[in-house]
């Protein structure tokens, strides 16, 4: 499947397999980045990197819960002297790994006009996405002493080129397709209808897709890849169908997904034998302030037992712990 574009539907997606004894598994990906006004149009130069030192108590709470975080670092990140102190010895040590998140806009070179178009990566020219994905990466494995095998774009936004790109680089894992989500109106990718399985993106490159999970919950659940769509312009409609627990879209991740509504989706990711579970989150969630989901520390203290009661009833429902090198070693290449 060499040349495979990561936005379109796979036609007949050949789904990866994983060896005798795998079990069903998780990882949790963190897109490890600066700090933002989420409310304001994308700068190149208005940010900040106030958490990048909450990384390490975020890493000791994964420590203790006998989770491996993967952490999707963009530029000014893997820049930051305080995320090698946070976070250098647990990647060296393989209680973390490092992979990698292009934002475009505040990643060199900058030869593009920062627009909404230009922040989905794969909207640059190719060799422009080339470069900077390049950069990054370099960057990230000399200053962590790793390799980086697994990448997700910037605001889930891959083009035609990306999964070349990749296989090149002989980065293993893409994670960017976020199923069930679209973001064509603003100029990505629209990933309404992709797989929630893992898929080989480039079998002979050894590349593989782990979509970010996200499941419909409710009676209408079956239908729910037909109907939400058509929901999208009447949201007081999907509201009121989430409410009375008809339909419901649940992503993996505890921004603006509170613990019943993770439960509920851990439970549909294991009823429809789901293999691999993929959670996310933003770094900026790790400090009061800085996002829209963690305001103050009330928030901040809900963020942590989300992860808990999460982890709590992912240990009860049989899925384990995981990994990138875990999860390269379990696949089947035969």
């Amino acid at each position: 499947m060499a040349g495979t574009d990561i936005r379109q539907l796979p036609a007949a997606p050949d789904f990866v397999e994983f060896r005798p004894g795998s079990g069903r598994r998780f990882i949790v990906t963190v897109d490890t980045e600066e700090e933002f006004d989420w409310s304001q149009p994308i700068d190149r130069h208005r940010h900040s990197l106030a958490t990048v030192p909450m990384l390490r108590k975020f890493q000791e709470f994964c420590e203790g819960c006998g989770v491996v975080p993967i952490y999707l670092m963009d530029y000014p990140i893997a820049s930051s002297p305080a995320a090698v102190e946070a976070l250098g010895d647990a990647i060296a040590a393989g209680r973390a790994e490092a992979g990698i998140q292009l934002h475009p806009w505040v990643s060199p070179p900058f030869d593009e006009e920062v627009t909404e178009r230009n922040t989905f990566a794969g909207n640059l020219p190719r060799e422009l996405e080339r470069a900077k994905f390049r950069q990054l990466k370099d960057l990230i494995e000399s200053r962590f002493g790793t390799s980086a095998r697994i990448y997700r774009a910037g605001r889930y936004g891959v083009g035609a080129d990306s999964a070349a790109m990749l296989a090149e680089a002989g980065v293993r894992i893409d994670t960017s397709v976020r199923a069930l989500f679209d973001y064509s109106s603003h100029g990505g990718p629209n990933y309404r209808d992709h797989p929630l399985r893992p898929y080989w993106l480039d079998r002979e490159a050894g590349l593989i897709e782990l979509p970010l999970t996200s499941v419909y919950w409710g009676p209408l659940r079956r239908a729910g890849s037909w109907l939400y769509p058509r929901l999208w312009r009447l949201p007081k409609l999907r509201g009121g169908l989430a409410r009375v627990n008809l339909l419901e879209r649940i992503p993996l991740t505890p921004e603006g997904v509170n613990t019943i509504e993770v439960i509920r989706g851990i439970d549909a990711a294991v009823e429809q034998q789901l293999p691999l579970l993929v959670f996310s989150f933003h770094s900026p969630s790790l400090a009061p302030g800085y996002t829209p989901y963690v305001r103050d520390q009330a928030d901040l203290d809900a963020f942590y037992d989300w992860w808990r009661a999460a982890f709590a009833h992912l240990a009860r429902s049989g899925v384990r712990a995981s990994s990138v090198s875990d999860v390269l070693a379990s696949v089947a290449l035969a």
